[in-house]
């Protein structure tokens, strides 16, 4: 299933999915659980049919011997759930009558009965009576609409539809939604960071499971075996944790979720047991009593945040507790990735010292401030910090990287923001070449120069589809002209299309000529897609690939010129012909000749910008680091050491401190700015005597009101 493909197909089944909001008079917190259970069990349908053989082929080998097991147990083992007759989906589809609700939840506990304890209870069983109470042609709608998941879609495919709809829910439910879902552009970044391919995995705020998922997800990418992490999270919400334990049934992840909270529960003795922290706790809490946290070490090690000569039993703000935990939860070679307010970078009082004991225990990796708007329910400005235990052993220990990434994004709506993949690519570059690792780097360029030029071979074909249109509908434009030339017309035709001036516009149409790119490169050694992985080879390609993109542009504008002046034309035809009764214009195959010539335009601009997107990734890396190594860009990234972050910026964590604020070249002339400046000051003088001019306007009328 291709991307567009899976993207249909999401937008359809949420459609169908929200049509209850509508028609059922149901809120997204009522449907949300047991939606995500429909999709759930079309997930098992499809695992079990794809393992079945096998089952049953297991099972009849051992039947009769010593090694007999049950068809379950066959299951278990072999898919990870058994899945009875009952619970498959074709028998909940083709159920008569208005009993879906009953038998959904025979099947949801018919599918429990034989999974692990900590899998018990997960799987949503009444809520579907309420939904049936409610409109009771609901479920049967539904049921049909999930049978549209092709019976060869992967848990893959499945995950990304659960992460969809994980994600469409947190929207609809305004500030609660942020309570389970941390969007996945921003979980697949700390994920690219602090890599947790293999080992314990712990969320102490962990929602849905979506900060698990990317991990199974990178982990499938890098080519590591899912069986080699073990997730460990903490949720306190009930409803959410069978949200997190559905998640990781999907996607076939081992682990617990316990629902406790974190503050007061350490269900897993976490203290120095974790390889990888990874969280979106709850910003600014203000409700936790110091009593709760001030004899557990995970919390008091590097200090609590008591606000200072207050006696009350009150933490100031937890922000500082979570970030302990993070810390003291890492084993010595640990990695933690969280989000954080912007506040938490530069907290006083008692924050300041505990800030201060983490830094100088030179844990502290890199910090990243993100874009505002990047959480689909709050627009709070927030920054991703990253601890590293290793860090300590190695040339890196007194340095901090700072990462203002605060222009770096894809503007979704009006509202929501999103790192790209590609944004999260070059961001993780960064922190790669600051911890050495060129040739991650390299390949990475090399990835976007296939990609480039993989988009490239697709530009002259559409090129070519693109002249042959314009070049078939003029023909057929003279042709039916010609054929029509002495067709009666009434008076107001005729001379609309004499002020239109239609008949010589289009004889004397000629094809615009495109500027030529005047840059002359040198032959290349290879093959573009044959680039060596060395800098030097991609610098030199890049400079061919930026060529073609100019060159695209050029080509680009003339033929928009000219299939623009061919429309204009095909519109004045339209307005003043009777085409639709006209067999001569159809004969000429021109009554979809507008349409057809805006697709093959559409196909073509499509195929020049997507060229043109991988070389301006290539560019923008290849311009801030054109040696293929880590150096500070203002603006955007700063290696810090201790006499910056200690004694210039007494323990701060804000980035924008460190790297400064890029400022763009316009480009322009002394000259030229000097006129412009003498423009500006222009329309000032005359704006200001136009408000000294209605100054005295309003005074005079003043004065005749009171007679003065």
């Amino acid at each position: 299933m291709t991307n567009e493909q899976l993207k249909d197909l999401e937008s359809k089944l949420w459609d169908s999915a929200n049509a209850m909001r509508a028609h059922g008079g149901l809120k997204a917190s009522d449907y949300a659980v047991p939606v995500l259970g429909l999709i759930f069990l079309k997930f098992a349908e499809n695992k079990y049919s794809q393992h079945e053989k096998a089952i049953l082929k297991a099972y009849q080998t051992d039947k009769g011997t010593r090694m007999e097991r049950t068809i379950q147990e066959v299951a278990l083992a072999t898919c990870g759930f058994y899945l009875p007759d009952n619970a498959r989906y074709d028998f909940l589809l083709k159920l008569a009558g208005n009993k879906r609700a009953e038998a959904l939840r025979d099947a949801m506990k018919g599918i429990e009965k034989y999974q692990d304890a900590k899998f018990q209870d997960v799987l949503p069983t009444e809520a579907y009576f309420e939904i049936e109470k409610k409109k009771d042609d609901i479920l049967p709608e539904l049921l049909r609409a999930f049978s549209d998941i092709p019976v060869d879609a992967t848990g893959d495919i499945f995950g990304k539809i659960y992460e969809y709809f994980l994600g469409k829910f947190a929207m609809s439910e305004g500030q609660k939604g942020g309570e389970f879902f941390t969007p996945t552009s921003v979980v697949r970044f700390i994920v690219e960071v602090i890599e947790p391919y293999k080992g314990k995995v712990y969320d102490p705020a962990c929602g849905s499971g979506g900060m698990f998922v990317q991990s199974a997800d990178f982990i499938a990418h890098e080519g590591h075996d899912l069986n080699d992490i073990y997730v460990y999270g903490q949720e306190y919400m009930g409803e959410t944790v069978r949200l997190a334990k559905m998640n990781l049934l999907v996607h076939g992840l081992r682990g617990e979720i316990t629902e406790t909270n974190s503050y007061d529960s350490d269900p897993y003795d976490g203290l120095g047991k974790f390889d990888f922290v990874m969280a979106n706790p709850p910003f600014n809490v203000k409700s936790v009593k110091e009593s709760t946290v001030k004899n557990d070490e995970r919390f008091y090690k590097y200090g609590l945040p008591k606000n200072k000569g207050k006696k009350d039993d009150k933490i100031s703000d937890a922000n500082y507790l979570w970030i302990s935990l993070f810390a003291t939860s890492l084993n010595k070679n640990g990695r933690a990735g969280f989000v954080m307010p912007n506040s938490a970078s530069d907290a006083r009082n008692a924050e300041y010292d505990i800030r201060k004991n983490i830094v100088d225990s030179g844990i502290v990796d890199c910090m990243v401030s993100m874009p505002t708007n990047m959480f689909l329910t709050v627009t709070l400005p927030a920054t991703l910090w990253f601890f590293d235990k290793q860090k300590v052993n190695t040339d890196r220990k007194d340095k901090i990287l700072f990462i203002d990434a605060r222009n770096v994004y894809r503007q979704i709506d009006r509202a929501h923001r999103e790192w790209t993949n590609e944004n999260q690519q070059n961001l993780a570059a960064i922190v790669r070449l600051y911890r050495g690792e060129t040739k991650r780097y390299l390949e990475l360029i090399d990835g976007y120069v296939k990609q480039a030029n993989k988009a490239e071979s697709k530009v002259a074909p559409a090129k070519e589809v693109l002249e042959l249109q314009l070049k078939t509908t003029l023909n057929h434009l003279k042709a039916y002209i010609k054929a029509t030339k002495d067709a009666k017309r009434t008076p107001t035709k005729t001379k609309a299309l004499k002020e239109a001036d239609f008949f010589n516009l289009v004889e004397k149409f000629t094809k615009t000529t495109p500027e030529t790119n005047t840059v002359v490169l040198d032959d290349l050694a290879h093959s573009i897609d044959n680039t060596p992985i060395e800098n030097t080879a991609q610098l030199e390609v890049a400079k061919h690939l930026d060529f073609n993109v100019e060159q695209n542009k050029l080509d680009a504008t003339a033929l928009k010129q000219d299939a623009n002046k061919l429309l204009e034309l095909y519109k004045i035809a339209d307005k003043n012909l009777k085409l639709k009764s006209d067999k001569i214009w159809s004969n000429q195959n021109l009554v979809k000749a507008d349409k057809n010539l805006e697709e093959a335009l559409q196909s073509y601009i499509e195929a020049t910008e997507q060229a043109a997107y991988w070389a301006t990734n290539i560019n923008w890396l290849q311009t801030r680091f054109p040696e293929a190594k880590y150096q500070d860009v203002i603006g955007l990234c700063k290696l810090a050491d201790k006499t910056e972050y200690v004694d210039e910026q007494d323990y701060s964590l804000n980035a924008g401190r460190y790297v400064g604020v890029e400022i763009e070249d316009d480009k322009i002339t002394e000259e030229e700015f000097k006129e412009r400046i003498l423009e500006k000051k222009k329309i000032y003088q005359e704006l200001d005597i136009k408000d000294k001019n209605n100054s005295i306007i309003i005074n005079e009328s003043l004065n005749f009101i009171v007679n003065d």
